[in-house]
């Protein structure tokens, strides 16, 4: 563990190296994020990404975990993604680009010092930097192996306006790395006989306007063919949270969401809304809602309490601020992503984004600690799980398929990818305030996980950087 001693940031001006910013057709309303190296490409929805030095880089809008991180898929070695993006009006775009093209991106500049001998030394100083460059405010990262904790780390602030400094036991919000946990909890429910895999979605919900082909298995997989339109306005105030009823905020979703993409199965694309109906049939199957299914029977086995693990912020005191940079592209287009009243105060160089929750659980609400996160990939790491039997979790790491046998980068609940040659599972996060990624080396018996109290997906760059000791 690191002593933190406060020092003064750099004021960084995010430069984006060699980028190259293009306009795209008015007619169209996706963008290509181009591994090329060097280009990022704007159109007429926004600024979707941009590469450094062959490095990629991507800037997510607050509250866009899925719709930019997931839809991209993080595709290793896939040089084109597309993903959709809200509407930006062409001129708005030049004229915010005019003004803040060298205030889009920032890249990592921490490296990795390898005259340290000592890997765990040099892995911290590594991280160190991380935060004293002004990559985020605080971060954790725990890796572990089946029977231990190989190195957890916790440094930066986690209250910047008060000083207050991030603990082992301070949460912050996983969005979409919650998708992992509700499959977990499907496939428990698969496991009891309550839920068949293959069974129409319509079986256990039936108002659903979809395909009547779409099966379980094709929403833990997102095979599912359901749209993804961008969750700007899913959110809601963790002070309205007592009154919000979720089950019509799904109901109007699907009311404005009603036509499928492609017939079930036929291919991936990512989808939100698959995640809020598999939570919610949780819901039905079990006879719980779906944040007492999940601390009854996915945190408690695992001996993980309402304060590390949750669908509420349990204590206030305990809870990371989130913050988005303040010299950002996202920062300077807040206005257009979401309400003011998420939008709080500066703090040093750091916006303060109010404390919220996602309208849908199952989705991407969970609120933990890295060491609670890391508590679960130790479990999927063990030759016996405690949440179910080995069946089930050869189903859970299994790569699927489409209807013509096609493999797609998915298992029932991670994406698949690939570092130096070395395969792993992950689930990526990221939103308002937070962003964070789970990986499993299956191969290696290694599992990794980092959480920041910011929206930037940069922490997954230094997340490679660091694994990479532990790992090749």
């Amino acid at each position: 563990m690191v002593d933190y001693e406060r020092k003064e940031r750099r004021n960084p001006i995010e430069t984006a190296r060699h980028l190259d910013l293009i306009l795209g057709s008015r007619t169209t309303h996706t963008a290509n994020a181009i591994r090329q190296g060097t280009i990022g490409v704007v159109n007429d929805t926004g600024i979707i990404t941009a590469s450094t030095s062959g490095k990629k880089r991507y800037a997510s809008p607050l509250f866009l975990p899925a719709a930019i991180q997931e839809n991209m898929h993080r595709m290793e070695g896939t040089r084109n993604a597309v993903c959709q993006f809200p509407y930006f009006p062409a001129g708005k775009v030049k004229q915010l680009l005019s003004t803040w093209a060298l205030a889009l991106f920032i890249g990592c500049g921490a490296h990795m010092n390898y005259s340290i001998t000592d890997r765990n030394e040099r892995v911290r100083q590594f991280l160190d930097a991380s935060v004293n460059d002004g990559d985020f405010p605080g971060i954790q990262y725990v890796v572990v192996d089946s029977s231990q904790r190989i190195f957890q780390y916790c440094y930066g602030w986690a209250d910047i306006e008060n000083r207050i400094l991030m603990q082992p036991s301070t949460t912050m919000m996983a969005y979409s790395m919650t998708k992992t946990f509700t499959a977990a909890a499907v496939l428990q429910l698969i496991e009891a006989g309550k839920i068949g895999l293959d069974d129409s979605v319509h079986t256990y919900f039936p108002s659903t306007p979809y395909d009547r082909s779409m099966t379980i298995r094709h929403l833990l997989s997102q095979t599912s063919g359901i749209p993804n339109p961008i969750p700007l306005r899913w959110v809601h105030l963790v002070r309205q949270h007592a009154a919000f009823d979720e089950s019509l905020a799904l109901e109007a979703v699907l009311r404005d969401n009603p036509e499928s993409r492609f017939p079930p199965g036929s291919k991936y694309a990512y989808s939100n809304i698959s995640y809020w109906i598999l939570g919610e049939i949780v819901e039905r199957t079990s006879g719980q809602s779906f944040p007492e299914y999940m601390h009854d029977h996915v945190f408690l086995p695992l001996h993980l309490d309402t304060s590390q693990a949750s669908f509420t912020i349990v204590k206030n005191a305990q809870h990371a601020k989130g913050y988005l940079k303040k010299y950002s592209f996202m920062n300077l287009a807040k206005s257009f992503l979401i309400d003011a009243e998420f939008i709080g105060e500066y703090e040093d160089n750091w916006l303060h984004i109010h404390d919220h929750h996602l309208n849908g659980p199952g989705f991407g609400g969970l609120i933990a600690t890295a060491q609670a996160v890391a508590t679960f990939l130790q479990d999927q790491l063990r030759g016996e799980s405690v949440l179910f039997g080995r069946k089930t979790r050869e189903l859970f790491f299994s790569q699927q398929k489409t209807t013509t046998g096609g493999p797609i980068d998915m298992t029932p609940g991670w994406h698949i990818g690939d570092l130096k040659g070395v395969q792993y599972l992950y689930k990526e996060g990221g939103g308002g305030g937070y962003h964070a990624e789970m990986r499993i080396y299956p191969a290696r018996g290694i599992a990794s996980v980092i959480m920041v109290n910011e929206s930037s997906s940069t922490c997954t760059d230094v997340q490679s950087e660091a694994d990479k000791e532990f790992v090749l």
